[in-house]
């Protein structure tokens, strides 16, 4: 009965996290943009194809004809050859997945940031603990429903546009869908920065803020190849220090890149080392939850 009972409140704690998000205006705005874009995708945009190469493409009555520019070295000249329907897919599948990626991310952090206020607010952490339940079962409950909800709506955007385009086209390329869970892993990582740091200062704020400092200082770590050389060996020291020990965001959409044109990751690294901080960083917010006296 004791186990019944710890599970059920920590179900409970997910179902009323999960309520809470989709309750938001600003989650149910990216739904409505998201929906919206899909329609616009699925009836603005015709494609001709002749042989296997996208003749013309019309979006919102706009004709053009998408070409690929090579150098013929018999005549020096630059040669324009219609773009073929895979290229065309990929190209579009890698901007959308890119760019939800990025605001997604975003964009989900601002969303989700007033939860963990909500959470820890007195009173209600108060009630919660007071539950027969460990206090790990319950902050994993409120996880598990940012978790859950953002997995949701990646996977509407995501699949939504596969499966509009692949239904258009007749190109049906499954791999394409990797993008949903490196999105939801890498804005998972980015969330255990504002979940520890609001577990610490009671300023879900200032995690945000931080967060978001991450995300900016990535994109300048991802730079590192160029950088490092240039700088003195005392500043480039430091540098690969922070890029070791740092998130690397801004990286991780290139990994899901290669994965969409089905080639072979050239590095895991960044990717894989930004799940290890994420791991790191949830153990101390877990930890510090356990010890503070809410």
């Amino acid at each position: 009965m004791m186990g019944g009972s710890r599970l059920t409140t920590m179900s409970g704690s997910l179902l009323l996290t999960f309520r809470e998000l989709w309750a938001m205006r600003l989650t149910q705005a990216m739904l409505a943009v998201a929906t919206l874009a899909l329609l616009l995708l699925s009836f603005a945009m015709n494609m001709d194809v002749v042989e296997g190469s996208l003749a013309a493409l019309r979006i919102f009555g706009f004709e053009t004809t998408p070409t690929n520019a090579y150098l013929d070295e018999a005549t020096g000249e630059y040669v324009q050859q219609a773009v073929s329907l895979d290229t065309f897919i990929i190209r579009i599948n890698s901007f959308v997945f890119g760019a939800a990626y990025f605001l997604g991310t975003l964009l989900g952090l601002f969303a989700t940031m007033p939860l963990i206020n909500g959470f820890l607010e007195p009173g209600r952490v108060d009630l919660l603990l007071s539950k027969p339940v460990s206090r790990a079962r319950l902050l994993l409950g409120h996880l598990s429903g940012v978790w859950c909800t953002v997995l949701l709506l990646v996977t509407y955007l995501v699949g939504g546009v596969w499966l509009t385009l692949s239904l258009k086209t007749g190109v049906w390329l499954p791999h394409f869908l990797v993008a949903v869970p490196i999105t939801v892993l890498m804005f998972a990582v980015m969330y255990a920065v504002i979940l520890t740091i609001s577990i610490a200062s009671r300023s879900p704020g200032l995690g945000l803020v931080i967060a978001y400092g991450l995300i900016f200082i990535s994109i300048i770590l991802a730079s590192h190849e160029q950088l490092v050389p240039v700088l003195s060996s005392t500043s480039a020291a430091v540098f690969m220090t922070l890029y070791h020990l740092l998130p690397n965001f801004a990286e991780g959409v290139l990994v899901q890149t290669q994965l969409i044109d089905a080639e072979a990751v050239v590095v895991w690294y960044p990717f894989l080392s930004s799940l290890l901080f994420g791991v790191v960083t949830y153990g101390i917010g877990f930890y510090w939850f356990s010890r503070r006296d809410f």
